[in-house]
């Protein structure tokens, strides 16, 4: 079978289209930061190349410190006369970003192909997730913001690369819908041509948003702890979470600080393999490099054989390969689970992760090939990563305790209740977990003892969509939870003495069903 690209999909071509629907944000040679309401050539962009094939694409341009420290003050000034405008008038801007983001919206989910190697299919789920939402938030705001006024200062944005659509954007458009400014940083491993794309439309509509390119450790005074800022909406991993909440500490700044945890599926008296079959399939979606990922499951040791005949055809039908290569030009885009991880460097590392598992004693559980994957001739194929699983992991593995955040499982064998709550918890806190079983009265006893935020019963959870409410428990979260009206209620502030629902330093407090 011989595949070539998609006629139309070039990156040249869907540059090409970003930059002829926002010509203000794009140059010929490089994308522009937003700051203080104009685009601006700021910045020295870095070398950079897409995870689907190695070609380069144009950098996220890298500002200064100082840079920032001066964008941030004039979304201060921008966050002062925002919060005067009428409800009405926010309402009516918001939407007409969303109405145009929608015409937009192939070009939106093209962007998000190339740089962060979704498929087809999720790029506009991505897309249609984020718009989707803020529809439902431009419905109930009028109640959610009743006897509530905005922060003090603009929203600062850091977010991590794999959802830039459902999680930022969605996040800024509720955010600036609740009378604040916003700043937001690009990631820099990916998605900063579609922030720009998105950001480009919020700025034309009149919304007071700000967008910002850099290296974390240079913007990070300017972009957390500034004087200036109201809030702190964070997403990414532990180790960048816990500087931002170091450097919170004694600011006393609103903030909500979204980290990975090790997500798991408890499998216990359980008979239900078809059903189960279905929910594992669609959990490999995007190689799971998203939050609430499930890369290990603790299964009871008499079930061991049904869960592994279940299994592997699982991970066996994987189809994983190029996003954009067709058979014939008048072929659909390929219906993948996923393509490459976000770069060759996390492949080669999920690759080391296996072998090391496997040298320190766990089982070699199952092994994919990427000749297995969908490629053009030729290609380069260096960010891609078959998926594998192992049986047994030592406990000094690096991923014992740690998401792989790729198509990498392992699975613990467990005898009893307490090893399988142990083996599920291992991670100090998560944002979801499930439990597979026959036995309703077992399944609600674990899901009380599991430090996780959502507990699903023979189903998965996940970050969930307008009125559901998120969160984490343990290391997974600091901070306010979000989601419904509890996202508006971050962002806003209501009667002197009112306490958040989130998971602060010393108090947790959990809104009813979760």
């Amino acid at each position: 079978m011989t595949l070539s690209l998609k006629p139309g999909t070039a990156w040249a071509d869907v540059y090409a289209r970003a930059r002829a629907i926002a010509p203000e944000a794009f140059d010929a040679d490089r994308i522009l930061n937003l700051a203080g309401g104009e685009w601006r050539r700021s910045g020295s962009p870095g070398e950079h190349v897409t995870p689907i094939d190695g070609t380069p694409i144009e950098g996220p341009p890298r500002i200064t410190h100082e840079d920032a420290v001066t964008a941030v003050a004039q979304a201060a000034d921008e966050h002062k006369a925002w919060g005067a405008v009428d409800l009405d008038e926010r309402k009516a801007r918001v939407k007409a970003a969303v109405d145009e983001m929608r015409t937009h919206r192939e070009t939106l989910a093209l962007l998000l192909v190339w740089e962060i190697g979704k498929p087809w299919r999720l790029a506009c789920a991505d897309v249609d997730r984020a718009l989707d939402g803020v529809d439902w938030y431009l419905q109930e705001i009028e109640r959610q913001i009743a006897g509530r006024r905005p922060l003090p200062g603009p929203v600062s944005n850091i977010a991590s690369w794999n959802y830039p659509m459902s999680v930022l954007v969605h996040a800024e458009l509720v955010e600036c819908l609740a009378g604040n400014a916003v700043v937001a940083k690009t990631p820099s491993q990916g998605g900063f041509h579609c922030l720009t794309l998105a950001h480009a439309i919020m700025r034309r509509q009149g919304l007071p948003v700000t967008l910002l390119s850099g290296v974390g450790s240079t913007l990070g005074d300017a972009l957390i702890s500034a004087p200036e800022i109201g809030a702190l909406a964070f997403v990414g991993g532990r180790a960048n979470g816990r500087k931002a909440a170091t450097t919170l500490a004694d600011t006393g700044k609103r903030h909500f600080l979204e980290q990975e945890g090790l997500n798991a599926w408890g499998i216990w008296d359980f008979s239900q393999w078809d059903d189960l079959a279905v929910h594992l399939k669609k959990g490999f979606e995007y190689a799971k490099q998203r939050c609430t990922a499930y890369p290990r499951y603790v299964v009871q040791r008499e079930l061991f054989p049904e869960f592994l005949e279940m299994y592997l055809p699982v991970v066996q039908s994987l189809r994983f390969g190029h996003p954009l290569a067709v058979e014939t030009s008048f072929d659909p885009l390929p219906e993948l689970d996923f393509g490459p991880v976000i770069h060759a460097t996390k492949a080669a590392e999920l690759r080391d992760h296996y072998a090391a598992a496997v040298s320190g004693g766990a089982v070699p559980l199952y092994r994919g090939d990427l000749s297995d994957g969908r490629f053009l001739d030729g290609q380069d194929t260096s960010a891609y990563v078959a998926p594998a699983a192992v049986l047994g992991p030592p406990t000094n593995w690096a991923l014992h305790h740690a998401e792989p955040f790729g198509p990498l499982d392992s699975v613990i064998i467990v005898d009893t209740e307490n090893e399988l709550l142990a083996a599920m918890n291992a991670s100090n806190g998560s944002l979801v977990a499930s439990v597979a079983t026959d036995d309703a009265v077992f399944g609600a006893r674990v899901a009380e003892q599991l430090q996780a935020f959502k507990v699903g019963i023979n189903k998965p959870r996940s970050r969930g969509d307008r009125e559901e409410v998120f969160g984490g428990k343990g290391a997974s979260w600091k901070g306010a939870f979000v989601g419904g009206d509890l996202l508006v209620q971050a962002v806003t502030e209501g009667p002197e003495g009112e306490e958040l629902f989130g998971n602060f330093p010393g108090y947790s407090r959990s809104p009813e069903n979760v």
